[in-house]
């Protein structure tokens, strides 16, 4: 799904050049959950960056779903982000003026899908994450937990093939912090590639997979879990779908 081979990124001013990412090689499996862990200033944020195709960067080669986008222009990167990536930010980046709904339909609009096609997918995400009766909500009515729902919402209506999270708990208290997680490992279960980053070392402990960077480089993996040990969050407590307890 995802291949970076020998990544070098450099941010150049007058004075100074930062070594973001010194020939970072990374693969990620289609179908795998992956946490990227480090300092700050290691290399995290670039990475994400690059992977969602929102950077470029100055050496090596980017496979994504096979395809090389590593010379692609702003606007090819622009289409085969739009197409194949989902994001989920810590700050929610939801829209304060638009309802839920609304705020998922956005970037719907802008893959030109037809009006019954954007209100199926709108309505399903929303039920997915749990907030299907509170679509005509602004985001200031509710709570940071249910912010990041509509945020993971909004990234899954577009039916990605790889979701990139960048710190999705990081502003969210425990309890629900560990709903927001038990819903991406939902998510994860029905087959959407993930790779989170974050400094959690117990978000990146239910991951399939840890890999961390010093220094714009990989110093280990590890894979904290078996197959047959990743949480299956399709049902829990019971037997209900994890939306209907949220």
């Amino acid at each position: 799904m995802l291949q970076m081979t020998q990544i070098q990124k450099i941010y150049r001013t007058e004075l100074i050049e930062t070594h973001a990412l010194r020939e970072l090689s990374v693969t990620v499996q289609e179908g795998e959950f992956v946490a990227l862990t480090g300092s700050s200033g290691s290399g995290k944020t670039t990475f994400l960056n690059i992977a969602g195709l929102l950077e470029s960067f100055e050496q090596g080669t980017y496979l994504l779903d096979g395809e090389d986008v590593s010379h692609l222009s702003d606007n090819e990167r622009s289409a085969y982000r739009n197409h194949k990536i989902g994001f989920i930010f810590q700050s929610f980046n939801l829209i304060p003026d638009l309802n839920l709904f609304e705020n998922i339909d956005v970037p719907l609009r802008y893959r030109r899908f037809p009006r019954a096609d954007r209100k199926q997918r709108i309505e399903h995400a929303l039920e997915t994450v749990g907030l299907a009766s509170r679509m005509k909500h602004l985001p200031a009515q509710l709570s940071g937990g249910q912010q990041q729902r509509v945020a993971i919402a909004r990234a899954i209506a577009g039916e990605p093939r790889l979701m990139l999270a960048d710190e999705p708990t990081g502003n969210l208290d425990t309890t629900m912090a560990q709903q927001v997680l038990e819903l991406l490992e939902e998510i994860h279960a029905a087959g959407t590639t993930i790779v989170i980053v974050t400094h959690d070392q117990g978000l990146a402990s239910r991951a399939q997979r840890n890999i961390q960077l010093v220094d714009g480089k990989v110093l280990e993996e590890e894979s904290p879990h078996t197959q047959e040990e990743i949480p299956q969050a399709v049902m829990l407590n019971g037997g209900e779908p994890l939306a209907a307890q949220l």
